[in-house]
């Protein structure tokens, strides 16, 4: 079995837990992060740290044309939406197609390093509702890889894992703490204050502190709020 994967890390808690848990598995790791004009540029000094502390091999950091991804108050004048989930609409973090995009970078880069996996941490239970994070579309983007590699074409299909899928954040966190993850390296925050710490007030902010409250486990995120 090719043991050798490339993960999709963001800096967060859902993609350091996704890393420990392949790593756990005993595969050797290929991490992929994306700048693309996002607000929450710390997620990248983030998601550094996190590559270092879990020891992967290669980590590369992929620069986008920010003018690609406007629309999103996640990258453009639009403010972050604060106090308050809503579950009944698309809220305006969504970045358009931005995981289809980050997948198929991922994609292509395990065809270059022969890996078997791509690992992505997509949370369908405790997220904001964004459309590509759930199991659907992962299925959906199986079959596109199936259909779309040479890899696969010749019978060496890369399978995408979403070990996070079905779970809460409290058990997400609480699985990342029995594998060693350090949480305090993480960052979630939407909307992060001047010097880098958590507004305390986003979307992102509420679910993490309620991850952490809910598993039982002190929260080490330095919030403002």
């Amino acid at each position: 079995m090719n043991k050798r994967a490339v993960l999709l890390l963001s800096g967060g808690i859902d993609s350091a837990t996704c890393g420990a848990i392949a790593k756990s598995e005993g595969y050797e790791l290929y991490a992929i992060s994306f700048s693309y004009g996002q607000r929450h540029t710390v997620e990248l000094q983030a998601a550094s740290k996190t590559a270092h502390h879990l020891g992967i091999k290669e980590h590369l950091v992929v620069n986008l044309d920010p003018a690609a991804f406007t629309g999103s108050a996640l990258t453009d004048n639009i403010d972050v939406p604060k106090k308050g989930i809503s579950h009944n609409t698309i809220p305006v973090t969504y970045v358009p197609a931005r995981n289809t995009i980050f997948l198929s970078f991922a994609l292509g880069r395990a065809e270059v390093l022969g890996a078997g996996s791509i690992f992505i941490g997509v949370n369908a239970v405790d997220y904001s509702g964004y459309p590509d994070c759930r199991p659907e579309y992962i299925e959906a983007y199986q079959r596109v890889a199936n259909l779309a590699t040479k890899a696969s074409v010749e019978g060496k299909a890369v399978t995408i894992h979403t070990p996070l899928i079905s779970l809460s954040k409290a058990e997400i966190i609480s699985t990342g703490v029995t594998l060693g993850v350090d949480y305090s390296l993480t960052h979630s925050c939407y909307d992060p204050l001047r010097d880098g710490g958590a507004c305390g007030e986003c979307d992102s902010c509420i679910i993490r502190r309620a991850g952490f409250r809910e598993a039982g486990v002190d929260d080490p995120t330095r919030y403002g709020s």
